[in-house]
């Protein structure tokens, strides 16, 4: 009867360990399988955010306006006449759609503009991005009086002739 009892006990025992093995094991598991799921997460939440920062640069369009514009300046200056060839960048298609359909009006606002430079400002680096300035502050006006929700990037100078 001895002996019963002491298989009896030691199975009890042996029982009580291998619960208590089992259960460091399911926790260790479940701690391992966490820490596996937040790394994954996070790296998945970075990848997110990288593929966004690509979706809001689209490739930057331009519009040639054309033809060229040729004003005759203000009297008084070294120069008489104004020859510049001008493209318009950016990166929301209805814009180059909206400029198109509104050339006439654009291009008549421009030439107004064109035509109150004065030669000794254009002649510097200054004066000229200032009138870039001044072109697209204007190209900014009349795409919101047109309702247009894009906007222009920039306006650049592809010939620039001074006589």
């Amino acid at each position: 009867m001895a002996d019963d009892k002491d298989i009896a006990e030691q199975e009890q025992g042996g029982g009580k360990k291998k619960l208590i093995i089992i259960g460091i094991a399911v926790l260790v598991l479940l701690l391992a399988a966490g820490g596996a799921a937040y790394f994954l997460l996070a790296a998945d939440e970075g990848e997110t955010v990288a593929e966004v920062e690509e979706v809001e640069k689209p490739d930057p369009l331009y519009l040639k306006l054309h033809p060229e514009f040729i004003v005759n300046l203000p009297p008084g200056g070294s120069a008489k006449v104004l020859q510049i060839s001008i493209e318009v960048m950016t990166r929301t298609p209805t814009v180059i759609e909206t400029l198109q359909a509104n050339e006439p009006m654009i291009r008549h606002h421009v030439l107004n503009l064109l035509e109150q430079q004065q030669a000794g400002d254009l002649m510097t680096v200054e004066g000229r991005e200032a009138l870039q300035q001044g072109i697209h502050d204007l190209l900014t006006e009349k795409l919101q009086s047109l309702k247009e929700p894009g906007a222009v990037e920039g306006v650049f100078f592809t010939q620039f002739v001074m006589q």
